[in-house]
């Protein structure tokens, strides 16, 4: 109870722990019922999964660093054998469908505005932030869903957050694995190292050419490590910094047109996974790179676009 009641800790970290505690034991439940589950082929290791995977999630902060490696790395062991996957599935048939939305009707998009709207209010409040913010809109949309329909109990909602976990499988694990490999990548010198390398092409003092490679090397890192957010503190390391920003570039403008860069990236990666394959495997795509293939034109237009605008605007 010590990090909840330390005065240090905003309220925004404090809500944020609660919330991951609740995730962790929804991933447990979705462990728990797939073991349960005699038409899933690989239950066992479904189960080992998913567990594990919820005990770090939930009680990560309060676990060894070390325990936790050795859990991740036990958790990997079904998902490296293919010994993870998923039984029946309870989706709602076409008359349910029907009459949910006959009962509901366009009134579906409050909830899922209710999440905007919570991000935008906890942005908006220092010592809560935008991801609490949006933590608490999740919770409200699933009140309001509640209203217009009596029939969401909370197993309704466990039962659904279990059937969307089990269809996704090991790739759900992939953004929150991407998310710290930036944060490695920098701690092991890769931006130094990058710096070196761009330094025998971009001429010293010539901003242009700087925002050009620091742009596209953005698009590049991210469709490498699936994330822009991880990519852009290696890049703005190795090339932001000494070839962008200290030449007089605005560093507001560079920070966040870089971001928007590595999301052209996002579009063209299976490792954004939750972007470009979960989607896939929710909608039974036979073409399993079929989304990515549609981005590709819309990613080349506005990564042109973003680099043109950065020049202007730096």
């Amino acid at each position: 109870m010590s990090f909840f009641t330390n005065p240090s800790n905003t309220i925004g970290a404090k809500i944020l722990e609660v919330f991951f505690i609740i995730m962790g034991l929804i991933v447990i439940y979705t462990g728990v019922r797939n073991l349960r589950d005699r038409s899933n082929p690989t239950r066992y290791g479904t189960c080992m999964f998913w567990s594990l995977l919820g005990v770090v999630i939930a009680f990560g902060r309060w676990i060894p660093a070390t325990v936790d490696g050795a859990l991740i790395t036990l958790m990997a062991i079904p998902a490296i054998l293919r010994r993870v996957g998923n039984g029946k599935s309870s989706v709602p048939g076409k008359r349910e469908s029907s009459g949910n939305f006959a009962r509901i009707g366009m009134r579906i998009f409050i909830p899922a505005l209710s999440i905007g709207v919570g991000a935008m209010i906890g942005a908006l409040i220092p010592s809560i932030g935008a991801l609490a913010g949006c933590c608490i809109g999740v919770m409200a949309s699933a009140g309001i869903l509640m209203a217009l329909n009596h029939a969401n109990t909370p197993r309704v909602f466990l039962d659904d957050s279990e059937r969307l976990l089990s269809a996704m499988g090991p790739l759900s694990m992939l953004p929150m694995l991407l998310a710290s490999l930036g944060a490695i990548f920098t701690q092991a010198g890769v931006g130094h190292a990058i710096s070196k390398l761009a330094g025998g092409i971009i001429p010293k003092g010539n901003v242009t050419i700087g925002i050009v490679v620091l742009a596209v090397g953005m698009m590049l890192f991210t469709m490498v490590m699936g994330n822009a957010f991880a990519a852009i503190t290696v890049l703005i390391v190795g090339i932001g910094a000494p070839f962008v920003l200290a030449f007089g570039a605005n560093p507001a403008v560079v920070g966040v047109l870089a971001l928007t860069c590595g999301y052209c990236g996002t579009l063209l990666t299976p490792m954004a996974a939750n972007f470009n394959i979960v989607p896939v495997a929710l909608l039974e795509m036979k073409d399993r790179m079929g989304v990515i293939r549609n981005q590709i034109l819309p990613a080349l237009v506005m990564i042109s676009v973003q680099i043109v605008y950065m020049l202007i605007a730096s």
